[in-house]
């Protein structure tokens, strides 16, 4: 049943493809996750308004974020993934997926072949399933799944990937699809991501944290990434200084040092101060932990949405104290 639904080809992360060998390049930072997207002849039925994914997008097919993602035959990338598993780099796939009639079935499908060929633990980011549909995932061997609500609250929600947008989300649907991934995944086998600079404010954002952690999942960073083609091509990325205020808020809340009510905002909702001993503060920063990728374990994401060149977003490495931007 799932070998026909099984796609002949699937894209790769570029850095996947050089560790995978699939295609020559150098790497500042080897990646420790084989990053795959499904592969359709169009666009996302979705219209998710800074994607270069989305529907209305006049962006390169082969683009996420400012990554691109190379064509190959499925059965070679397989291949690769069962030779380079064994060097014991790599810890994870993570299988990406754009919104199009029938990928359900290929996801299935890829889950199957995967799996016969590697013991490597597979992650999903996907679009909204059903409790059924989460269910056939946990079945076929997914490790984790991630819904994305990339926005902080339901109104910028609306406006980003909802009806204000052009797009097919809601809200509501979303917060459900996540309590039933945990109810049928568990704590911490469940994921979500915010991408800070949308037009949210600190508060909005600290919150929307506490609450995904209060219910069991894991919420990651992302900075917003401007992308030719894209509807906010000219939206500027928020400033390393606030995402690195963020960051650390983030790592408070989701190692349990600290809750949203520790954080002190001003009027306009920006973070000024942490209500916690400056000891921790300090120690906690020097770790430099907090200014690390956030996802699935054994994730870094190398360069997603910034230049090798930096500044450095989410460092794929722990960075010395002087390598963090303040």
């Amino acid at each position: 049943m799932c070998e026909e639904y099984l796609p002949s080809m699937i894209r790769v992360s570029l850095g996947s493809a050089i560790t995978l060998g699939l295609t020559d390049g150098v790497q500042e930072t080897e990646t420790t996750t084989i990053y795959l997207m499904t592969y359709h002849s169009g666009k996302c039925s979705a219209n998710c308004v800074f994607c270069s994914q989305a529907r209305s997008s006049t962006s390169r097919a082969n683009m996420l974020s400012r990554v691109t993602w190379p064509l190959f035959p499925l059965e070679n990338v397989i291949n690769r993934i069962k030779v380079v598993e064994s060097g014991n780099l790599v810890k994870r796939v993570c299988l990406q997926t754009i919104n199009y009639p029938g990928v359900f079935k290929e996801v299935l499908a890829l889950l199957s072949k995967i799996n016969s060929m590697s013991s490597l633990p597979i992650s999903i980011s996907c679009q909204p399933l059903s409790k059924e549909q989460i269910q056939h995932l946990m079945n076929a061997g997914v490790d984790r799944i991630g819904i994305s609500l990339d926005a902080a609250t339901k109104e910028l929600f609306k406006k980003t990937k909802g009806s204000l947008g052009g797009g097919p989300y809601i809200w509501e649907k979303h917060i459900e699809c996540l309590k039933n991934a945990i109810h049928i995944l568990g704590k911490g086998k469940v994921t979500t991501h915010f991408i800070v600079g949308l037009g949210e404010n600190d508060r909005e954002l600290i919150e929307i944290i506490q609450r995904m952690v209060n219910i069991g999942v894991h919420p990651s960073l992302f900075a917003f990434t401007p992308i030719p083609g894209t509807s906010q091509e000219k939206r500027p990325q928020p400033s390393i200084r606030r995402y690195r205020r963020i960051q650390l808020a983030h790592y408070l809340i989701t190692n349990g040092k600290a809750k949203c009510e520790d954080i002190v905002f001003n009027m306009g909702g920006d973070i000024v101060d942490f209500k916690l001993k400056e000891s921790l503060i300090r120690e906690t920063v020097k770790t430099g932990l907090p200014f690390m990728t956030s996802g699935c374990s054994g994730c870094n994401r190398p360069y997603y949405n910034e230049r090798p060149s930096g500044p450095l977003y989410n460092y794929p490495f722990n960075p010395v104290i002087k390598h963090i931007d303040r």
